[in-house]
């Protein structure tokens, strides 16, 4: 592990998950406490309690990279460098330029795109809309298997043990383009997500050839997300496609991360590939020192769990050549 490397490491529960305290757990909560900017500050909160000012690198992975680019981003002075697993980092949305008409609400993505699914010939929906439903964590939280069984398949199925997941970019944001994308993220249209992937829970030999996902760590997911539900995380979903939330990005419009970074997903992720043309934006002009992007093989979603040691020996790497460029 990094500490083992002489890095003191900190992995906090975030807002909304955990044993964080504080957040509304309901559907109906105020959903600017989840904005991107409060997920930033409760970051650099943590940083300073624990009595530093400025830290190596800031690591995140699927929602937690986009706090640690957005970290990285705001605040260049506190995170030496960034590394983002699993999920591109796209940067801060676009301001008009140069016109004089009104500013208009543009409606989120994702709920545009999700009417598009919804009239393909096998009507389908995007894992995201569903995410921002009112039953969404009730779906879950009393599927009909129960939580173990949920977690277990959605695990499997998101993973390089599921050997279907052979992902490969896509041309464009249409139905049609998403729709090659397994259930778990283009979920068909009256499904659940925890009826989507029940349809692929592993055997019980494949279960017990888990090297990555044990019983007993994943019994501590179910007593947490037992005793939590699942609404504080849904909530991200809710705030991320939230027109107060991408206002408040705005002000960071046209700025980019400055510090080193690197980024590393799974070869049969096909989350780094959902948002046609994120990982190309994320190098070529969100980040001015991309230092290296790794894929690792017979790795899924769960890449930092899947292969934990070809992550590690990454990791390592990047901050001993980090160090070096820093020292004066």
């Amino acid at each position: 592990p990094l500490s083992e490397s002489g890095y003191h490491v900190v992995a906090p529960d975030q807002r909304g998950f955990g044993a964080t305290t504080g957040w509304d757990n309901s559907y109906v909560s105020n959903l600017s406490s989840y904005y991107q900017v409060n997920l930033v500050r409760d970051i650099l909160g943590f940083v300073s309690a624990l009595g530093y000012e400025k830290v190596a690198s800031i690591m995140g992975h699927d929602s937690g990279a986009a706090v640690a680019g957005w970290s990285a981003l705001i605040r260049p002075d506190v995170y030496d460098s960034v590394v983002m697993m699993s999920a591109p980092f796209t940067g801060a949305p676009s301001l008009p330029f140069d016109t004089s008409t009104d500013m208009k609400k543009d409606k989120d993505p994702v709920d545009l795109i999700n009417e598009d699914l919804a009239s393909l010939p096998r009507p389908r929906k995007h894992y995201q809309h569903y995410y921002r439903t009112p039953t969404a964590n009730s779906d879950i939280t009393n599927s009909r298997d129960g939580l173990a069984a949920f977690i277990r398949a959605y695990y499997h199925h998101k993973s390089a043990d599921w050997e279907n997941n052979n992902p490969f970019p896509l041309s464009s944001w249409t139905a049609e383009e998403l729709a090659k994308m397994p259930t778990y993220y283009i979920m068909d249209l009256k499904d659940t997500m925890a009826e989507a992937v029940a349809k692929h829970m592993p055997t019980s030999q494949q279960i017990a050839s888990c090297k990555w996902l044990s019983e007993d760590e994943l019994r501590v997911y179910v007593s947490e997300y037992g005793r939590t539900g699942f609404q504080g995380g849904l909530n991200w979903y809710r705030s991320g496609g939230s027109e107060g939330n991408k206002r408040a990005l705005e002000l960071f419009s046209g700025m980019k991360i400055q510090v080193p970074a690197m980024f590393v997903a799974g070869q049969q992720d096909w989350g780094i590939y959902q948002k046609p043309g994120s990982i190309d934006r994320m190098k070529e002009e969100v980040c001015t020192r991309m230092e290296n992007m790794h894929l690792v093989d017979n790795a899924g979603h769960w890449v930092q769990q899947e292969q934990p040691e070809a992550v590690l020996k990454h990791l390592i790497s990047f901050l001993s050549e980090v160090s070096q460029t820093q020292r004066p």
